[in-house]
């Protein structure tokens, strides 16, 4: 079963708007048997529209379109629909009702312009949207397929798909068993993880199971894929294979953060946490602190972006800065073990490094970085060599640093 996801809108084509409805829309519809083999994005010209539309007719059982359904001169949509489908726009009563009491019941005005909203096209089924004024449509296309007008507000377009659509696919198609697992790994590059799962990979696309490696900076996810009868114990049979190869890297499944991991951990297992930040200037508290029940684990940190703080905050021996360098593992290590002490924490993350995209001295060069952790067994510290961007190179460190922590926890 395939389906096409066309999202309509000038705003999305020019960057004004990101484009977060396809990616919501093709991880629901995988979740239900749906395959969605192609997506796209299109101006808001009839033309356009046009091609667009009979060229997913073709390729495709299920067309889903959003955007285009508002009052206004340049939202199309539904007179483009009535020229594809031949129909006409006919006012529909209960929507008219109800666009009317949704102003009412705002004060505000009701305009003629509002008034289109409850216009739909005769040979449609209305999907009634209880959350906004414009409504979804729902059309039988020739191919015996169905072709789906969503608005392209976010929360809407999910009210619909939830309340009348996904409905409409599993009363209307037979659908195939799916099952979907995604491993999350951080610490190993895409290539390398490639490389060490070769023989593992050549062995579950045997068994029917589609592999697919989504990387992203510090992190590589990976979704197996299966539709067979008997797919539940084969994806289930990969995975514990998986951790097996490359269980160290590993720290969850599906759509959780490293972060919400961790943060998990900590409170499960009633350790509290602090940190001392120089090249990360804060991030890695603000990464905890964003996790709701954070509170429970994290007592403070400290910015010690100057020698002079990490030596009277932190404790850190001018000698040890003045030997091995303010980029080291000792000074890294100096900087956990004075911040654990500092606030009594059970565990105290430090980080310390050329983040760039300048710097660096005679021992170490730009995108040196290292993290440590203390904890009651000691500190451990461990070296990073990121490149020159700024920015990612502080993501990374803050990814690592988690990452360290998750596996303490996790022995």
């Amino acid at each position: 079963m395939k389906a096409e996801i066309i999202t309509i809108g000038d705003e999305l084509l020019i960057g004004q708007t990101i484009n977060t409805n396809a990616a919501w829309l093709g991880s629901e519809l995988a979740k239900i048997g749906v395959r969605v083999s192609n997506s796209s994005c299109i101006s808001d010209k009839e033309l356009a529209f046009l091609d667009a539309l009979r060229t997913a007719q073709e390729r495709s059982e299920i067309v889903i379109l959003t955007g285009g359904l508002g009052p206004t001169k340049d939202d199309i949509t539904k007179h483009t629909l009535c020229k594809y489908f031949e129909t006409e726009l006919v006012l529909h009563e209960a929507s008219l009702k109800r666009v009317k009491a949704f102003f009412e019941q705002r004060k505000l005005p009701f305009l003629e312009a509002n008034k289109q909203q409850a216009m739909v096209p005769a040979s449609c089924l209305v999907l009634e949207n209880l959350v906004g004024t414009a409504n979804g449509m729902l059309f039988q296309m020739d191919n015996g397929g169905i072709c789906v007008s969503l608005p392209g507000v976010p929360y809407e377009m999910k009210f619909l798909m939830e309340t009348y659509v996904f409905g409409e696919i599993k009363q209307r198609f037979e659908l195939p068993t799916i099952v979907h697992r995604t491993i999350l790994t951080q610490g190993v590059g895409e290539s390398f993880l490639a490389e060490t799962v070769r023989d593992w990979e050549d062995e579950i696309r045997k068994r029917g199971i589609e592999l697919a490696y989504l990387p992203s900076p510090g992190s590589v996810r990976l979704r197996l894929s299966c539709y067979d009868a008997d797919a539940q114990q084969i994806v289930d049979e990969a995975v514990v294979s998986l951790k097996s190869i490359i269980g160290e890297f590993i720290y969850g499944e599906g759509n959780v953060s490293l972060v919400d991991v961790v943060v998990g951990l900590l409170i499960s297992t009633k350790k509290s946490i602090s940190t001392a930040e120089s090249c990360t200037g804060g991030l890695l508290a603000q990464k905890i602190t964003e996790v709701a029940g954070s509170s429970e684990v994290f007592e403070g940190g400290v910015i010690a972006y100057q020698n002079s703080v990490k030596e009277k905050e932190l404790g850190v021996a001018p000698s040890i800065i003045a030997e091995y360098g303010v980029v080291s593992e000792e000074t890294a290590m100096a900087m956990a073990k004075g911040c654990r002490e500092k606030f009594g924490t059970d565990l105290a993350l430090a980080t310390t490094g050329w983040a760039g995209p300048t710097g660096g001295d005679e021992k170490h060069g730009v995108g040196t970085i290292f993290i440590a952790l203390s904890s009651e067994k000691g500190e451990v510290a461990q070296k990073l060599s990121l490149g020159k961007n700024r920015d990612r190179n502080r993501d990374m460190a803050t990814l690592y640093a988690l990452m360290m922590t998750f596996k303490h926890l996790s022995r």
